[in-house]
């Protein structure tokens, strides 16, 4: 049985922009509440840089030339991956965004 995944799909189109907006919508929340502690607050800066990096990713990944060549699960599936990609970057060594945000929200009294 062959499966055919339309790549320029408007439903995984429409799909990969509400998760993006899902995201970010989380992400505003958890920002403007107050959070309890340091750890929360850590946690945070952490998922904004791992978004950032998954955007960057994203934006990277339109720059390649593919002459017509890219697995179409690739395009289905490729969210994902920038997502796991950007949460692996972050955890283990990341761009030290979140430290440099978490410090600047401590001094300026931001968590309070």
């Amino acid at each position: 049985m062959s499966m055919n995944i339309e790549t320029n799909s408007p439903y995984l189109m429409k799909g990969a922009l509400a998760a993006d907006k899902s995201k970010q919508s989380v992400l505003e929340e958890r920002l403007r509440s107050k959070p309890a502690t340091d750890e929360e607050l850590m946690e945070v800066c952490k998922s904004f840089e791992s978004y950032f990096l998954e955007q960057v990713m994203k934006g990277m990944e339109k720059t390649i030339p593919y002459d017509d060549k890219k697995n179409p699960y690739v395009d289905y599936f490729g969210d994902v991956l920038w997502q796991e990609y950007a949460k692996s970057a972050t955890e283990n060594q990341g761009l030290g965004l979140a430290q440099m945000l978490y410090e600047s929200l401590k001094r300026n009294g931001l968590d309070t």
